[in-house]
């Protein structure tokens, strides 16, 4: 049993810097991916101001609008909520999603972060795989605080080595993540385990910071890419990642 997945920031459907809105191609290039599931940060779920400046601005959230007729199942937690919007992390699926919830790990008002935490039923898993989309904060006395929020919630809800996928953006050049998330859950970076290190995935033209990850437990990596340059520099400031997984026999 294989299970493609990806991690992508996608700047609210914006390209670097505001320039262009460009969700709809971001759509026809993660469909280009062929993944199960997605992992999503920096999602729009309202704008009011963009749905009135853009005339081809999707009608549905963008969770639902990329999901459209490539993943069936999708939930979406929005961490930023403001008077014309809000935006937050989802995941798209092609198995059925069987719960879903999101956990407030703000650190402080200036910056709302949540961990979007969905069970999914995967076939040819022998029990839900736990998936958790995270966009940690920018200070690393905030990430540090999130990211034992999350050991710790996972150790609670994913115990006794339930298989777990942890992805998205860490902000976390020190790489103080696989310390903590390594020790305390037994996860294995799906980049580090054949190069010893996170991607370099930031920023998307020529990355040089390894912002992006993908955790796993219960499950062999079996390859890693990053999806930067070419048309992927012109979607969004952060690269795109995906990994090829396989459950052992």
């Amino acid at each position: 049993m294989k299970l493609r997945i990806c991690t992508y920031n996608i700047h609210k459907g914006f390209s670097q810097f505001n320039r262009r809105m460009v969700v709809h191609e971001l759509r026809e290039r993660l469909r280009s991916l062929d993944v199960d599931l997605v992992f999503l940060q920096e999602v729009q779920g309202l704008h009011l101001g963009h749905a009135a400046r853009h005339g081809n601005w999707p009608a549905h959230p963008q969770h639902e609008f990329l999901a459209e007729d490539t993943w069936q199942q999708t939930a979406y937690g929005g961490n930023a909520v403001y008077d014309h919007g809000h935006h937050g992390n989802a995941i798209l699926s092609r198995h059925l999603i069987l719960s879903t919830d999101n956990q407030d790990v703000s650190d402080h008002r200036f910056e709302r972060r949540g961990l979007l935490h969905c069970t999914v039923e995967v076939p040819g898993v022998g029990a839900a795989v736990h998936c958790v989309c995270v966009h940690l904060g920018l200070m690393a006395g905030s990430r540090r605080r999130q990211m034992e929020a999350l050991a710790g919630r996972m150790e609670q809800l994913a115990a006794d080595g339930a298989p777990l996928i942890i992805a998205g953006d860490f902000n976390d050049w020190r790489n103080h993540a696989d310390d903590l998330l390594v020790r305390r859950l037994g996860l294995t970076e799906a980049f580090g385990a054949g190069r010893g290190r996170p991607a370099r995935s930031f920023p998307s033209h020529l990355p040089v910071f390894r912002l992006d990850r993908i955790y796993v437990r219960g499950f062999a990596v079996r390859h890693a890419q990053v999806h930067f340059g070419g048309p992927w520099a012109q979607l969004s400031d952060h690269a795109a990642l995906t990994a090829e997984l396989e459950v052992p026999v």
